[in-house]
């Protein structure tokens, strides 16, 4: 059985505002807010939002300065199948994904978990797939200053499901690339690693 706590943290003021607006939004689609079951969605929406959006309190690039490392490594590190929840900045609707991401040291590393928080950290904001693929490697290489970054991300997006085309199997890939990844080989050889199986 696992210990599992749910921690959930949100401005009072803010949710308060939120909830009143969510309120009058289920009024405006035709809904009875003051029906059972959604008495408490526009609290429970407020809650939700401020947590999809949480990275706009994050910094990522101190997420990284938070576990830097002297170490004398100049070789490639990957890590892959980042998963990715964010929210389209256009709609508001879901897009979710992987994230791969890759970086060449030059004199210090980072804890492996860190990465993933830097994805975390830009995805849970609006955005479009475009600009996370570059935030996430422009904070690699402006705090870690390493050989080079690797980004791609592969992302299912729920506003082409859902609405507009209704394309349910369209799979969108972004990548950036800065340094020693911009040479053919070193790029070719992390798109192999990242679709390899090595377990």
């Amino acid at each position: 059985m696992y210990d599992y706590q749910k921690i959930e943290q949100w401005e009072p003021e803010k949710l308060k505002q939120l909830s009143h607006h969510y309120y009058e939004i289920l009024k405006l689609i035709g809904e009875d807010p003051e029906r059972e079951g959604l008495l408490d969605t526009p609290r429970r929406i407020g809650k939700s939002i401020q947590f999809l959006t949480q990275g706009y309190d994050q910094n990522p690039e101190e997420i990284l300065r938070g576990a830097m490392f002297k170490e004398d490594y100049r070789e490639m590190v990957i890590v892959k199948n980042i998963e990715v929840y964010s929210m389209c900045e256009h709609h508001m609707i879901p897009f979710i994904g992987k994230a791969h991401v890759a970086y060449i040291p030059n004199g210090y590393i980072t804890g492996l978990s860190k990465i993933a928080r830097v994805v975390e950290a830009y995805a849970r904001r609006l955005q479009v797939q475009e600009r996370l693929t570059t935030q996430i490697k422009d904070c690699i290489q402006n705090t870690l200053n390493p050989l080079g970054v690797a980004v791609v991300i592969e992302a299912k997006h729920l506003c082409m499901a859902m609405r507009g085309v209704q394309k349910q199997n369209s799979v969108t890939t972004t990548s950036d690339f800065t340094g020693a990844f911009k040479k053919k080989e070193t790029r070719e050889e992390f798109i192999h690693l990242i679709g390899s199986n090595l377990s």
